[in-house]
């Protein structure tokens, strides 16, 4: 059975390269490249939809396609804690009013390699208490600080809840940067980079550092095709790609994702 879906931000680096790959599968079929000119109303012709548009406007993209029942896949920046609980209530109603089955998973960064980084950084954050984030993006990219560096700020929050706040100084100094969970981050906007982000950890006599750089675009492919293969099967409100794999084992099978379910 073909799975049809409508790619809204088909026009950009990231939608083009989504529909390559939906092209390119066996299981799935591109049936609207939606731009920034099209009627939303085109993406009603699929089963499933992918926003990669702008943090500006892919919270209506997303609320639309719930309320007609549609599980998305979200790759676009922005979507802060606060955009996330909103939208798990509003699935959480549609799903319960009538029975629908939707599902929308939230991917920071389809990089395997991003993931793993901020999974280390999760795992580091309860034996350091100064914690810093640095992260690089092209100058094009609108949003800052980036999706993904929200995403490690949050899940080192989470990882230290029992600890307190990481030690920040002079925070009230705008060089300082933005906090998140505690955690300052500062966000480069350059020519000449795809993506990058450093945690920087402080101890007694020593620094961590752990970073990861996307070279070009390919290092998403997997992790677009994984989340893909996810999304008919998620009901509620996934968000991060390290939910759709199991960093704790040594063979993922990242191939054939088992149902996933949030409450």
């Amino acid at each position: 059975m073909t799975t049809t879906v409508a790619v809204v931000g088909a026009t950009g680096k990231l939608g083009r390269l989504v529909s390559r790959l939906v092209d390119e599968s066996d299981d799935l079929e591109l049936v609207a490249r939606i731009g920034s000119k099209d009627p939303l109303d085109d993406i009603l012709t699929a089963d499933l939809v992918v926003d990669v548009t702008a943090p500006a406007v892919s919270q209506g993209i997303v609320d639309f396609a719930v309320d007609h029942g549609l599980s998305v896949l979200v790759g676009t920046s922005g979507w802060s804690s606060d955009r996330i609980s909103s939208l798990e209530k509003r699935v959480a109603t549609r799903n319960a009013a009538d029975g629908s089955e939707v599902g929308v998973i939230i991917i920071p960064n389809f990089s395997l390699g991003s993931v793993l980084a901020t999974a280390f950084a999760a795992m580091a954050a309860r034996f350091y208490d100064s914690i810093e984030i640095v992260e690089s993006h092209g100058a094009s990219k609108v949003d800052s600080p980036s999706g993904t560096a929200m995403r490690t700020a949050e899940l080192i929050g989470n990882a230290r809840a029992a600890l307190g706040p990481v030690e920040a100084p002079h925070t009230d100094q705008r060089a300082r940067g933005q906090q998140v969970s505690s955690v300052p981050i500062h966000s480069l906007r350059m020519q000449g980079v795809v993506a990058k982000q450093d945690v920087i950890f402080g101890g007694t006599g020593e620094v961590l550092t752990l970073s990861h750089e996307t070279i070009e675009q390919t290092a998403y492919v997997a992790g677009i095709r994984l989340a893909l293969a996810a999304l008919p099967l998620t009901r509620g409100v996934v968000v991060g790609l390290d939910k759709l794999i199991d960093l704790g084992s040594a063979d993922p099978s990242p191939e054939a994702p088992a149902p996933i379910e949030t409450t």
